[in-house]
């Protein structure tokens, strides 16, 4: 009898070694994956942080030719009143 109870605890400690083994081995591939998945979301985070950073200078260059423009815009105005400005 005690040969038998020796038999199944081997056995019972035969297949655990091999399930913790198995869980052992998934929770390596997971954790493959979402370092993998994160890298990527930081990857794709990095990328709009930049073209956010880029869009904002592009407005600010804007702004600063919509500023010259207006004041271009300005001068003309004086120089076409100066130029037709009825004699007094």
């Amino acid at each position: 009898m005690e040969e038998k109870n020796e038999g199944a605890a081997e056995k019972f400690f035969k297949e655990f070694g091999k399930r913790m083994d198995t869980f052992a081995q998934e929770l390596k591939d997971a954790g493959v994956r979402a370092e993998s998945d994160l890298q990527k979301k930081y990857d794709e985070l990095k990328a709009a942080a930049q073209k956010l950073k880029t869009e904002a200078q592009k407005k600010e260059r804007w702004q600063e030719v919509e500023a010259s423009l207006k004041k271009a815009g300005e001068e003309l105005e004086n120089a076409f009143k100066a130029a037709f400005k009825k004699n007094s």
